[in-house]
């Protein structure tokens, strides 16, 4: 048979396998969900073995579903949730702490104390395109080693790694004989100049990290080393690596300066290719590495939603009004609208372009005839109105026009959420026929560094659209809707001051 490219993808919540042919369609897949983890309020953990395992899991199970071998793969491209970070013993390979995942706010005030120093906040987002903020990898590196017993001392003799998740399961998948990133991973640690492309000497210091704990940063398509695992009887190269949302743009074929993505998963993510320099953004947007294809480096812009499809879970499992997630979209189309009321799912903070870790969820414009469907609909329309908020800030920073707006993840799914986000942006949101873009856009980094494919213009040729949402709406309402949404957004941050006092 021809060969196939794998494609791991390692998520928040779960781990993936997916196999990709030729033709960039989907062969296998199979997938494993892992414990969440909350040691306390606002904590969030995952158990780096409970990663690797499930991985090795879904590789084996979708390897097996087409009896195929490690000899009928081309290559291993792998894409992973980002920031989230673990830290593990050199010798023993065994983590000395759970990995703290990119949602995790521990570090929150040690943040804020650095963006209190305008001089030090400056110099951060100079050199890495990043606001300071408990999101990013570097202040969960210095958690680890200023609270494990003994850890910052083996770090300092070497004998700590670190690395995101990319970085553990090209570890694991070689047995320790390879430890690096790709840049586009590196790009979101808050340690890594964007600029130069390298650790940076200044964050290292400010953030007390021995260099010697971190990986090679490569491109993000090459390859990299072979596995030697019991998983595949044959070597297999691992070629690509990028983090989950930068692989979803190359899975979008975004590769034109201006093109932009939206991936509705647990938080929603929304990145512009920006080209070959990075914008440093007037309106509290992200500057990142897209991805490196051999001495060439691409830019985004990127703002990101820390809640969009786990507000679906909240209202399964908090509010228990839906049985499974799948449902809340026939709920909230049995009203023809949210009966005025406004949901800001800031559960775990507002991410951009307001950057309030302290902001908290509000469900507001309740009356007696508010029902559970009227708020599962404000909960989509919730996710839509964030989407509009770094949309408009992308098309401010870059002076760009979206001709239209590439969705995927399992929340663009949801027909009435993605006519709602058309709507809302007066723009056409395209949904590809193929919506597993980050696998995909894993994939097809591997399979170029391998000659699988041989350019960019052969894989645009595969990217096909299932469905065109285009606006419907009146400008006169999405005007007033907006409206009410930037109210509810006010009363929700933490510096809210209501104009009463007692």
């Amino acid at each position: 048979m021809d060969k196939v490219i794998l494609a791991l993808d390692q998520g928040t919540s779960s781990s993936r396998a997916i196999i990709f042919d030729r033709s960039g369609i989907i062969r296998s897949v199979a997938q494993k969900e892992f414990t969440q983890i909350f040691p306390r309020s606002g904590w969030v953990e995952h158990d780096p073995h409970q990663i690797w395992s499930s991985q090795a899991a879904v590789i084996a199970e979708a390897i097996s579903e087409i009896g195929i071998t490690g000899k009928d793969i081309a290559g291993i491209g792998i894409t992973n949730q980002r920031e989230t970070v673990i830290v593990w013993d050199k010798e023993t390979e065994e983590p000395i702490y759970n990995a703290i995942v990119w949602q995790d706010r521990r570090t929150s005030e040690y943040i804020d104390s650095l963006k209190a120093d305008k001089g030090v906040a400056e110099m951060i987002r100079a050199k890495t395109g990043l606001i300071p903020d408990a999101y990013f990898s570097a202040s969960k590196i210095k958690w680890i080693l200023d609270n494990v017993p003994g850890a910052r001392r083996r770090a300092e003799q070497g004998k700590l790694l670190c690395g995101t998740v990319d970085t553990w399961l090209v570890w694991r998948l070689t047995r320790g004989d390879v430890h690096v990133t790709d840049a586009s991973n590196a790009s979101r640690t808050m340690l890594f100049n964007i600029n130069t492309l390298e650790w940076d000497e200044d964050l290292l210091r400010l953030f007390g990290i021995p260099a010697s704990m971190l990986p090679s940063v490569k491109a993000s398509s090459e390859v990299y080393g072979h596995t030697t695992t019991t998983i595949f009887a044959h070597k297999v190269p691992i070629a690509g690596i990028a983090g989950d949302q930068q692989a979803a743009l190359f899975g979008q074929m975004c590769v034109e300066p201006g093109a932009i993505k939206n991936t509705y998963g647990t938080g929603c993510f929304l990145l512009m290719n920006s080209g070959d320099k990075p914008i440093m953004s007037e309106n509290r947007l992200l500057s990142t590495i897209a991805w490196k294809i051999g001495d060439k480096v691409t830019y985004a812009l990127e703002g990101s939603i820390f809640v969009a499809g786990s507000v679906v879970q909240w209202l399964r499992d908090g509010l228990g009004c839906i049985k499974c997630s799948n449902d809340v979209e026939e709920l909230a189309a049995s009203v023809s609208d949210t009966g005025g009321v406004y949901f800001v799912p800031a559960l775990t903070g507002l991410g951009a372009p307001y950057w309030d870790p302290y902001a908290r969820g509000q469900i507001s414009g309740i009356s007696r005839g508010t029902t559970a469907a009227h708020i599962a609909r404000a909960a989509l329309e919730g996710i839509a109105f964030q989407t509009y908020d770094i949309v408009s800030a992308m098309v401010r920073d870059s002076g760009i026009p979206v001709a239209n707006l590439k969705v995927d993840g399992g929340a663009s799914h949801n027909n009435l959420l993605m006519q709602f986000q058309s709507d809302i942006l007066s723009t056409q949101v395209l949904r590809p026929r193929i919506t597993e873009t980050t696998a995909l856009g894993a994939a097809y980094l591997a399979g170029l560094a391998v000659g699988y494919w041989d350019s960019t213009d052969e894989i645009k040729s595969q990217w096909q659209v299932e469905r065109i949402f285009t606006p419907k709406a009146d400008s006169a309402d999405v005007n007033e809707r907006l409206r009410g949404w930037y109210d509810a957004v006010r009363r929700t941050l933490s510096d809210y001051k209501p104009e009463i006092s007692f």
